[in-house]
């Protein structure tokens, strides 16, 4: 017979803790063999346990479930460590995905569905919750967008002093705020402005502020 996976809950709620465990070894091949009320228990029950799949809740007192990932992980590279929450915050998922966790679920999940996550896990891939997946692709899709050089798009390129004017009209300054900013008079912001408007084709400030944004020269 295949050996049960073993697994290390790390929740400073005792109620859940007994839930997952009673959960958990009704199925086949699952095994829970410690417990931790927070980051730092949960630390010393891996190095004496070295449980197969941790799950890990975020919010704890003391030490919470990010910083223990992180240090697990860096003390033991091929720890396998689920973070298990009720928060789908974007700042819990992307921090706990750093700090190595493989898996990101919710608490709302059926035993099934987490026993099925542990299995996976355990197995050396990764998983998210639905409900974070979106999240974590428009992160994924947003930081893989390539860079566009400056200009890019336009028939005639706007000069480094004239992208300076662009912002600030974007930021919304006036032409006298623009002028005492760039040390300049406020009749060259004008024609500057001017210019801009007609070499991205914008009717006006605002329109220029979109326009701007749209080709990236902001």
């Amino acid at each position: 017979m295949t050996e049960a996976i073993r697994i290390l809950i790390v929740d400073d709620q005792r109620l859940m803790r007994d839930g997952l465990r009673t959960l958990l070894e009704l199925e086949e091949g699952l095994e829970v063999v410690g417990e931790a009320g927070d980051g730092s228990e949960g630390i010393a029950c891996y190095a004496e346990l070295a449980p197969d799949v941790v799950l890990m809740d975020v919010r704890m007192p003391g030490m919470d479930g990010v910083e223990a990932t992180r240090r697990i992980r860096r003390q033991w590279p091929n720890a396998r460590i689920i973070i298990l929450t009720t928060f789908d915050e974007d700042e819990y998922i992307f921090e706990g995905l750093r700090a190595g966790a493989q898996g990101y679920l919710l608490k709302a999940i059926s035993g099934q569905e987490l026993a099925t996550a542990i299995r996976t896990v355990a197995a050396g891939k990764a998983l998210l919750d639905p409900a974070v997946t979106g999240k974590v692709m428009a992160e994924f899709a947003h930081l893989s967008k390539p860079a566009r050089e400056p200009n890019a798009g336009l028939a005639e390129p706007l000069s480094e002093r004239e992208l300076e004017v662009l912002k600030r009209l974007a930021q919304g300054l006036s032409n006298r705020e623009i002028a005492q900013q760039l040390f300049l008079a406020e009749g060259t912001v004008k024609n500057y402005v001017t210019v801009i408007l007609q070499k991205i084709g914008a009717r006006d400030r605002t329109q220029a502020a979109l326009r701007g944004r749209e080709l990236d020269l902001l």
